[in-house]
This record gives structure tokens, C-alpha cells and sequence, in this order.
């Protein structure tokens, strides 16, 4: 079966999931951010690259850090963004997601940025997209459900390579709800691809996902041995929005066991990297002390952030 992401030659045609893009895909995203990265961290001119383009910005969930981030890669490519309010848009009156997608077309989108809590809902609009000839618009998941967040699984390749340089020596450890994170699925498949030679996930039973050893990474629940030598601590946010039932005693008690402090991270390698892909709960995932610390690279996440989005665009539209 074809990956609906690529296009007949080859080229990225929409930006789904991660899982499935080989790796020299991702490795060329990766190459085409770093010379955007100068233009993300200071104001310079425009870049031409979108001029004449309308991007859509299709939020059915709530989000400040990514569609602002989509937002500013798109102006800078010189883009027309057009931000939809979707609770109080024809979808909160009952309009299907494809009926939507269809008045969009009609009114000349060139692409399609959305985030949505069904998993699925981006590749059901590529699908349609397809299916209706319009294969000229491109789709880019934003996060869909339980699901996928390729960007930002993206860009915390991107940050990793920033500060590690290369991918083939490093431990990395993934922390926390890795259940019900979208962005855990997505950084395991990009690490996996990239060929990082062991992956660690570590938290509570309750919040690790059955047979999730199968994907390639290695189970820990006591986080003191998982982050020992690690070079890359990725921190999760809990999702408490979606989860089902008490599967946590207490914020108060996953911290105590669970939270990022100091005298955890000294389990790691003395020149480790921490990074939380936000909006970050101090004193419940991390303690403020690390996260405004040497080690934290948090901020200049949000920062490679808007470069690889500006890759993703850029690509998409040149295919």
C-alpha cells in the first residue's frame, strides 16, 4: 500500500504521522529547519516561499504554543493565515468535518493545518482530499486524538540533534502519562527512524501502555533506574483531560515519584538535556528548579519549533 503521505514521486505530499516516513524524510526536514532557525530567532524579511498561499488553521481542540507557532512559520513563509474559531463555526452547528473541509476548498485553501480529538481525522481529510481531486491541498496534523503530533515529535528531533549532534550514541528517556500522549507515539517513532540505539519509557504501570516494549523501548516504573546514563530526558505532561478513572493516587504523589527534581536527574549523564514539550504543571511533571535550570532546553524548543513548521510548509508546498 502507498503511504498516503507521499506523493508519486516521492515527496512529502501531507505530514500525518511520523510513524511509517523513512528516515531520509525526516533527516531532510531536519536539514531544511536549520537555515530557518536564523530567521525564527530574530525578525528578518519575510520569506517568499507561501507568498499568495492561504493556510487554514483548523483547531477543534483547545492550543496556544502550536497554532501560535503555525501561525507565525506561515507569515514568515508569507502565507495568508486564516484562523478558524471553531467553537463557534459551522462545526458547532452540527456541520460534519468533510462538509467543512469541502467549503474551505471553495473558498481556495492551499493547506490545511488541524488539530482535532479524534485520532484519524487527518488522514480522513487527506483521503477525501484525494478521493475528490484536490490532491493540490496539503493536510498537516497538528495532533489528532490519543494519536500522533509529528511536529512536534519533529521538533524534538530537531532539538536533540541541536545540542547531541548525533543520533546513533545516544539513551533516551521518555517520562510520564506516555499512556494517552500523542506526542510519546510520534518521539518514539522519530527516535526509532533515526536510529537511536535504546529508547527508555518510565512512569507508573497505570500510565504506560500494554506491550508498548513492542514499538522497541525498553519499560522502567522506577524512574531513578531508568534515567541512569540517559543523555535526553523528554518529559510528559499528565493528560488528566483524557484520562478515564483513578489512575493516579494524586499529583502530589506522582511527583514524589515521578516529578523531575534534581536529585533524580543526577541519575543522568552530567551533560543531559531536559525537555517537556509544554504547557508544563511545575511541581507535578518537573520541579521549577529543573526546569528553569542549566539542564533544560524547553524554551528553545518552542523556538526550533516555529523552524521545523516552517520546514514542514516549505516542503509541502514545493512538492
Amino acid at each position: 500500500m502507498l503511504n498516503p503521505q507521499l506523493n508519486k514521486h516521492g515527496a512529502l505530499q501531507h505530514l500525518l504521522t511520523i510513524d511509517g516516513l523513512p528516515r531520509e524524510i525526516l533527516s531532510t526536514i531536519l536539514d531544511t529547519a536549520a537555515p530557518f532557525t536564523e530567521v525564527a530567532e530574530r525578525e528578518v524579511k519575510k520569506l517568499p516561499l507561501l507568498r499568495g498561499k492561504s493556510v487554514f488553521n483548523l483547531f477543534f481542540e483547545n492550543s496556544t504554543r502550536t497554532r501560535t507557532t503555525f501561525e507565525i512559520a506561515a507569515k514568515r513563509l508569507s502565507a495568508d493565515v486564516i484562523n478558524l474559531n471553531i467553537s463557534t463555526s459551522s462545526a458547532s452547528k452540527g456541520e460534519s468535518l468533510l462538509d467543512t473541509v469541502d467549503n474551505l476548498c471553495a473558498m481556495q485553501a492551499d493547506m490545511f493545518v488541524v488539530r482535532h480529538a479524534m485520532s484519524g481525522a487527518p488522514f480522513l481529510m487527506a483521503k477525501h482530499l484525494a478521493d475528490t481531486g484536490q490532491e493540490h491541498i496539503h493536510v498537516i496534523n497538528a495532533g489528532d486524538g490519543r494519536h500522533a503530533h509529528p511536529t512536534q515529535g519533529l521538533l524534538d528531533m530537531y532539538t536533540i540533534r541541536h545540542y547531541k549532534k548525533d543520533f546513533t550514541r545516544l539513551v533516551v528517556a521518555i517520562v510520564g502519562d506516555v499512556l494517552h500522549s500523542r506526542v510519546a507515539r510520534s518521539q518514539i517513532s522519530a527516535l526509532t527512524t533515526l536510529g537511536v540505539p535504546e529508547v527508555r519509557v518510565i512512569g507508573p504501570k497505570t500510565l504506560i501502555p500494554a506491550a508498548v516494549d513492542r514499538l522497541g523501548v525498553r519499560v522502567f516504573h522506577d524512574m531513578r533506574a531508568g534515567l541512569k546514563d540517559v543523555d535526553v530526558v523528554m518529559m510528559l505532561r499528565l493528560q488528566n483531560e483524557r484520562m478515564k478513572g483513578a489512575l493516579l493516587p494524586s499529583p502530589q504523589e506522582f511527583f514524589k515519584y515521578y516529578g523531575l527534581t534534581a536529585d533524580k536527574l543526577a541519575c543522568a549523564r552530567a551533560d543531559a538535556i531536559v525537555m517537556h514539550p509544554g504547557p508544563m504543571n511545575r511541581g507535578v511533571e518537573i520541579d521549577s528548579a529543573v526546569a528553569d535550570g542549566r539542564h533544560a532546553v524547553i524554551l528553545p524548543q518552542v523556538t526550533f519549533g516555529i523552524a521545523v513548521r516552517m520546514a514542514v510548509m516549505s516542503m509541502l508546498a514545493g512538492s
